[in-house]
């Protein structure tokens, strides 16, 4: 029983901080896909 809750301590708080990170990371890149998406409109305005 104690192998498992330290097994469980060793990879849970790895798992949890990954997690964060990917969730924090995902609203930047919607952030940054929408940038790109209004600069590829700004340059085709430009082009005309």
């Amino acid at each position: 029983m104690e192998e498992l809750i330290t097994i469980i301590s060793n990879v849970g708080f790895p798992i949890a901080i990954s997690a964060y990170l990917l969730i924090r990371i995902e609203k930047k890149l919607d952030t940054l896909s929408e940038s790109i998406a209004e600069l590829a409109k700004v340059i085709e305005f430009l082009k005309k």
